[in-house]
């Protein structure tokens, strides 16, 4: 669809505005499939068009979903309208502030705004496993998509990116740890959960967070949420504001008399490992694939979080070794990068 043809759509879902006063730009963002725009309506109003296509079921569930949010008072865009047939989506312009933008202020500034948004997020936690009247949501977390994490990680991760070798990359996948992370995991009582929960999917206005992309939804764990935001590899925290935060997470659910869940125990280092593990596959997969590199800078901070989550975590001691030695190599290459860079021409 060309930009007249959005803009002409536009004006017939906001008729009280003539279409020669309204503008459209084209928006950059992450690694999504999906088209986002910026439409100004007048001079102190805008709101932002999403074009999606049919390649992934769960964009169509955006505005539903958003709905379902807001029913919940958990702060996220408002929906103000979807076309499922042209797969167009219309929604509140929130500006381009998210979480990441302020990862360089001081810890007294970007400290509120990661308990904003654990506010935001223990809203959703807090519905625990039901209430969706009726809405779809992605398949829940099981066993099988735990074990999905872990082979996107070796294939893209360690094998796609790190060239490691068939055979040592079958023994590291074959773990017998790894099976039963995935079992116990499986084995917790269920929330709705975000499910990419981290920094850029968290806007900020006035000081509060908002969430964003949630139309990955779906019942899993609610250590896997927290995990996402406190070892996000785009904002890399020191483990002391880690602890501070799922500190702060946890006092929530007290303050509210409620139980909080019990994989924010022991097993909140098995959510972040298997997040981890995602974001590593990810990286690859977007950065090799589909040709977005800057995806690629990320792997370096990722693969030294999770060298430190595998350093807790028993049974697991061959593949901290190989990601040890992987940090090792790429900070050679990027050492030698650096030195033929400096060479005189």
């Amino acid at each position: 669809m060309l930009l007249d043809q959005l803009l002409a759509e536009t004006a017939r879902r906001f008729p009280q505005y003539e279409l020669g006063q309204t503008s459209i730009t084209k928006l950059e963002k992450g690694g999504s499939d999906r088209s986002f725009y910026r439409i100004r309506m007048e001079p102190d109003w805008s709101l932002i068009l999403v074009r999606y296509g049919e390649s992934r079921p769960e964009n169509a569930r955006y505005g539903p979903l958003g709905n379902f949010l807001h029913s919940l008072g958990v702060r996220s865009p408002r929906i103000y309208g979807q076309d499922p047939l042209r797969g167009l989506l219309w929604i509140e312009d929130l500006g381009d502030a998210d979480l990441w933008s302020y990862r360089n202020a001081p810890w007294q500034e970007l400290g509120p705004l990661y308990r904003s948004a654990l506010r935001e997020i223990f809203a959703l936690h807090a519905r625990g496993d039901g209430g969706l009247g009726g809405l779809r949501t992605e398949p829940p977390f099981t066993r099988d998509l735990y074990a999905w994490e872990q082979g996107y990680f070796f294939a893209n991760c360690l094998g796609r990116f790190l060239h490691l070798e068939a055979s040592p990359l079958a023994r590291l996948s074959a773990l017998p740890r790894l099976t039963w992370i995935a079992e116990r995991l499986a084995a917790f009582p269920r929330h709705l959960i975000h499910r990419d929960f981290q920094s850029q999917n968290v806007l900020i206005r006035a000081g509060q967070a908002y969430l964003i992309d949630f139309q990955g939804m779906r019942l899993g764990l609610a250590s896997y949420d927290l995990a996402s935001l406190l070892y996000d590899p785009y904002v890399a925290l020191h483990a002391e504001q880690r602890e501070e935060l799922r500190s702060y997470y946890g006092s929530l659910w007290r303050e509210a008399s409620l139980t909080p869940p019990e994989d924010l125990g022991e097993a909140f280092d098995w959510a972040a490992l298997q997040r981890l593990m995602q974001a590593l596959g990810a990286y690859g997969y977007l950065g090799l694939v589909k040709k977005k590199e800057k995806f690629l800078r990320y792997i370096p901070v990722a693969l030294r979080l999770l060298a430190e989550v595998l350093q807790r975590i028993p049974g697991l001691e061959p593949l901290l070794a190989q990601v040890e030695l992987s940090l090792a190599a790429l900070r050679q290459e990027t050492r030698k990068r650096g030195r033929e860079a400096s060479r005189p021409a």
